[in-house]
């Protein structure tokens, strides 16, 4: 299988939460890992989200800053990465920010996604379908690979990383966990999911200010 380098990268409190039972935004980062992960994008070919995340937070995807944006176009790339969304039923509001003109949005859907919502997401962004009830994530990743795609970030949600990890298709995780603790037994959390065990090895861990930052492979 031919697939672009998964790297997955998600902030968490002390115990594990990426969220409130609430499913609220929550400002989790502080702002040196907000640096960072606005590094991380612009390292990337392309950032992938689950439609839960896009429902939930509304989030444009892009490089912030202008000196990382005009690098990018320095190397000949666009100014931000592709945006991917995992949308198995095409759920998408039309008036979602990852749909906006700022750069180009790819929307993954499956066959039993409604037909007039693809339709109308088709006017503002390319959907491609795989599977049959959901995404069939592998196939989509060997997509993107073949349209020169080779390094995915990954920003949530928990049940999207669960899936990717499951299936063996991260190669490495990034976590943020912040000096907090959330708590709710419906909270989201970094991984979601069918309760599945999954070896891992831990590289290194940083400081990084009040928080500190795990770095995985798989």
């Amino acid at each position: 299988m031919q697939k672009p380098f998964v790297f997955v990268n998600v902030a968490a409190s002390l115990d594990g939460k990426i969220s409130d039972e609430g499913r609220r935004q929550l400002r989790i980062s502080c702002d040196e890992d907000l640096r960072i992960v606005d590094e991380l994008r612009a390292e990337s070919d392309a950032i992938m989200v689950g439609i839960g995340t896009v429902l939930a937070d509304d989030p444009r995807l892009t490089v912030k800053s202008r000196e990382l944006r005009k690098r990018r176009l320095e190397e000949g790339k666009d100014e931000n990465p592709l945006r991917v969304v995992i949308d198995s039923r095409c759920r998408v509001p039309i008036d979602s920010k990852v749909l906006n003109d700022e750069t180009k949005t790819l929307v993954a859907v499956s066959k039993a996604a409604d037909e007039e919502r693809v339709k109308r997401v088709s006017q503002r962004a390319d959907v491609v379908v795989f599977g049959e009830k959901k995404v069939d994530l592998r196939r989509l990743l060997e997509y993107l690979f073949s349209k020169g795609v080779r390094k995915v970030m990954v920003e949530g949600g928990g049940t999207l990383i669960s899936s990717l990890i499951s299936g063996g298709l991260v190669d490495e995780m990034r976590v943020y966990f912040a000096p907090m603790v959330i708590g709710g037994a419906e909270s989201p959390t970094i991984c979601d999911g069918k309760s599945e065990i999954v070896k891992c090895r831990i590289e290194k861990i940083e400081r990084v200010r009040e928080g500190f930052a795990v770095f995985v492979k798989f």
